[in-house]
């Protein structure tokens, strides 16, 4: 299994960047699985904790935290910030994170909270010359790589 922290110790400049995306704003949005295998995307805060681990949570009962806990696989986006008007291409570009969820003790109020193992992820930026897309993923197995598009 691979944890945030693996990921800070491998390519630490990287992940510094990929947290700063997620850092933007409070909330973020989460892909799961419906039962019948449907997508589901949700609202949700991200905790980049400093014991190194990447956690997210829920309400007691939330629909998102059953999806988890039926199929643990998960997608996660950085909340999303547009370009200035007057300059498309100063675009801050955009993070992904792809894992697989571990369901932690409830918390008092039976709240869920689920700590994230890394598959792949993927942080996307306007190249310079500004003329393409930079794109940076990482798999715990291949490490990362960078294309431009």
């Amino acid at each position: 299994m691979t944890w945030w922290s693996d990921l800070v110790t491998s390519e630490p400049d990287f992940a510094a960047r990929v947290r700063a995306r997620f850092a933007v704003r409070k909330h973020g949005t989460m892909a799961t699985l419906r039962r019948d295998g449907s997508p589901r995307i949700s609202g949700t805060e991200f905790d980049f904790g400093d014991d190194g681990q990447l956690r997210l949570g829920s309400m007691a009962g939330a629909l998102k935290a059953l999806d988890l806990r039926r199929d643990p696989r998960v997608a996660l986006h950085c909340p999303t910030e547009d370009a200035p008007e007057d300059d498309p291409t100063a675009w801050p570009g955009d993070a992904k994170i792809s894992g697989r969820a571990h369901e932690e003790p409830a918390g008092e109020d039976g709240s869920h909270r689920f700590r994230i193992e890394l598959t792949e992820v993927v942080l996307t930026r306007v190249g310079d010359p500004p003329d393409h897309l930079v794109i940076e993923s990482w798999h715990p197995d291949r490490g990362l790589r960078r294309r431009s598009r």
